[in-house]
C-alpha cells in the first residue's frame, strides 16, 4: 500500500488526516526499521507492506467504534506498538496507554514516543494480570491486535475496561478462534458487535469483536499472562 493508496483507504474509513500526522507515521516507519535491526519487533519490513499491515490495520479499530468520542485506551501486548501508536497519532484526544512483558520494546516505544512528541500516552514494561490487578475498570476501550486466542484475552481485558465500556479484539479469521463462550458466560458478558471485512489489496480476512462490560463482570484476577506467547508480529 503506497501512501497515496494509504490516504485513500483512510478517508474512506472517515479519519481526519493531516501532514503532520503523515510526518509522524513515516518517522515511526523509519525508527520501526532501524529499531528492528537490533530488536525483533517484526517480520514485516517493507513500506507498503508496514502501510497495510499495520497502520491502516490498526485503524480498522475505526470501523467498530469512534475513538473521537472516548477518552482512555489501554493496548495490551502492544509489541511495536500497533495498534496504540497509530491510534495516537490519529486520535490525540485519546489518553494512552502501551503494556507489553518486554523491556527492550518498551524501550523502543518510549523512544517513538520523545521522537513524536506525543502527549499523553505511556509505555508500561509489565505482564498483563499484574498492571490489570492494580488497575481495574480504568479504561474506556482495552484493544489487543493479534496477541493471543480471544478466550484468553477476554478474561485478561474485562477486568480494566470501565461498566458500559468495551474491549475490543483485532483478530484474524474468528474461525481459528477456540470456543469463547465460556469465558463470556464466567464475567458475564456477551459480545455487542462484530464486523468482518478484508484488508485492501492482498485481501486478507479480519474480524473486530467488540465486548461491553457491564456491571454484573465480578472483578476476578484475570487469566495467567504467560499462558501468551510473544512473538513478533
Amino acid at each position: 500500500m503506497n501512501q497515496n493508496k494509504f490516504i485513500e483507504e483512510i478517508k474512506n474509513l472517515n479519519i481526519e488526516i493531516t501532514e503532520e500526522k503523515l510526518d509522524k507515521l513515516n518517522k515511526y516507519y523509519e525508527m520501526l526499521i532501524e529499531y528492528n535491526k537490533v530488536i525483533n519487533l517484526t517480520a514485516i519490513t517493507e513500506k507498503e507492506d508496514v502501510y497495510l499491515k499495520h497502520f491502516y490495520d490498526s485503524l480498522t479499530i475505526s470501523k467498530i467504534i469512534d475513538l473521537n468520542k472516548e477518552e482512555s485506551l489501554c493496548d495490551i501486548g502492544t509489541g511495536a506498538g500497533f495498534p496504540g501508536i497509530v491510534l495516537k497519532i490519529f486520535y490525540p484526544n485519546l489518553k494512552v496507554v502501551l503494556i507489553d512483558s518486554l523491556n527492550k520494546r518498551i524501550n523502543f516505544l518510549n523512544n517513538v514516543i520523545e521522537e513524536l512528541k506525543l502527549k499523553d500516552i505511556v509505555a508500561i514494561h509489565s505482564r498483563i494480570e499484574d498492571y490489570a490487578r492494580d488497575n481495574r475498570e480504568k479504561f474506556d476501550v482495552v484493544t489487543a491486535r493479534a496477541v493471543a486466542q480471544l478466550n484468553i484475552l477476554i478474561e485478561l481485558a474485562l477486568p480494566m475496561v470501565k461498566i458500559n465500556k468495551h474491549f475490543i479484539a483485532m483478530k484474524g479469521n474468528l474461525d481459528n478462534e477456540k470456543d469463547y463462550q465460556n469465558a463470556l458466560t464466567k464475567l458475564y458478558c456477551k459480545v455487542d458487535d462484530v464486523i468482518n471485512f478484508k484488508l485492501p489489496i492482498e485481501e486478507s480476512t479480519r474480524s473486530l469483536v467488540s465486548i461491553k462490560k457491564n456491571d454484573k463482570t465480578p472483578k476476578i484476577f484475570p487469566r495467567k499472562y504467560n499462558e501468551i506467547k510473544n512473538k513478533p508480529l
